[in-house]
């Protein structure tokens, strides 16, 4: 069985700073894609940013110049790094990967519980 564990969320004053980690665990084989999504109350859970195992990323233009993501493969791990955040990025944010479990020929999606982010004065 594989889990992913999201920390680092919490409350923060608008232009403030927070990094959000997620590790995964268990019978892995190989991660490729990890990526963090959010979803804001009353609202769909949109895609926030991606990072391959190569290390090329993506992110929505609503967060470009502002979050960071990165990726530890030795420690299964993808980070977050918001910068100059803003009350619309309150949401609680979701760690999604693609891991291989038996086969690298088939990668499974697994997701997190979440960590909340709130920007609040």
């Amino acid at each position: 069985q594989v889990q992913l564990v999201e920390s680092g969320g919490g409350l923060v004053q608008p232009g403030g700073s927070l990094r959000l980690s997620c590790t995964a665990s268990g019978s892995i084989l190989s991660i490729n894609v990890m990526r963090w999504y959010r979803q804001a109350p009353g609202k769909e859970r949109e895609l926030v940013a991606g990072v391959t195992g190569g290390g090329m990323t993506n992110y929505a233009d609503s967060v470009k110049g502002r979050f960071t993501i990165s990726r530890d493969n030795a420690k299964n791990t993808v980070y977050l790094q918001m910068n100059s955040l803003k009350p619309e990025d309150t949401a609680l944010y979701y760690c999604n990967a693609g891991v291989a479990v038996t086969t690298a020929r088939r990668y499974d999606d697994y997701w997190g519980r979440g960590t909340q982010v709130t920007v609040s004065s």
